[in-house]
């Protein structure tokens, strides 16, 4: 991926990888990866077919996964050298993480759910503009969740609806980097379409990077950088 330059102290990066490579335990095959260099405040779109490593990717970003070789930098944090426990509290405090299945907690509601980043990391409770619950609100608002829903369980809302809480509880405390596993699935291409608008204006008011993976080629043209994984032969 290309960038271009910005000085001689060189741009931030939100994330810088090199060499990077995954091995399943057990498994002869592994997965190699393009090298990566996303400037901090910029979007990456990984696209690919399925079974060519794109959620394994992720993993890795967010630390739930550790390469079996190569170097990987997130947020200028040699994230494969901090313990499993290090790279939980760094994923706390710094990354938001959009997953496929949403993973809401079902017994909670959305303002809930939306404020739990802020329960877990002092950090993403201290980045707030005014207080935690009224930067839930604003996010439910800004995703478009009506106010009614708020207290509602998230097993009573629409897939759509999930989602925006998802998103919120991704942005809030306004994380440098957010890290998205196929958000967009199970929308039709109009709610698709908004809901990437959204998400990529809350995280550039909160100059957030965004790393979105998809199959659908056809979001690569709403981001900075895109890189297409191929399966391995």
């Amino acid at each position: 991926m290309t960038h271009s330059s910005t000085g001689d102290a060189g741009p931030a990066y939100a994330l810088a990888s090199h060499g990077l490579c995954f091995q399943w335990p057990g498994s002869s095959q592994r997965l190699q990866y393009p090298d990566l260099a996303l400037v901090a405040g910029q979007h990456l779109f990984l696209q690919g077919p399925s079974g060519c490593g794109k959620s394994t990717l992720l993993a890795m970003l967010c630390g739930l996964a550790v390469p079996a070789a190569g170097q990987l930098s997130v947020l200028g944090t040699e994230l494969p050298a901090l313990s499993a426990s290090a790279r939980d509290r760094f994923r706390a405090d710094h990354l938001g993480v959009i997953f496929q299945q949403f993973n809401l907690v079902p017994y909670l509601d959305a303002l809930a759910n939306t404020l739990l980043p802020c329960r877990l990391s002092g950090r993403r409770r201290a980045s707030v503009s005014a207080s935690p619950r009224a930067e839930a609100e604003g996010l439910l608002t800004a995703l478009g969740l009506a106010a009614s829903d708020w207290h509602r369980p998230v097993t009573m809302l629409s897939v759509g609806q999930q989602q925006r809480v998802a998103a919120a509880r991704a942005l809030i405390g306004a994380p440098a980097l957010i890290l998205a596993d196929e958000p967009t699935s199970a929308l039709d291409t109009a709610n698709r379409d908004r809901f990437l608008e959204l998400l990529l204006t809350q995280a550039g008011l909160r100059g957030t990077s965004v790393v979105l993976v998809s199959h659908d080629p056809a979001l690569a043209a709403r981001f900075d950088h895109s890189i297409s994984l191929e399966v391995a032969p």
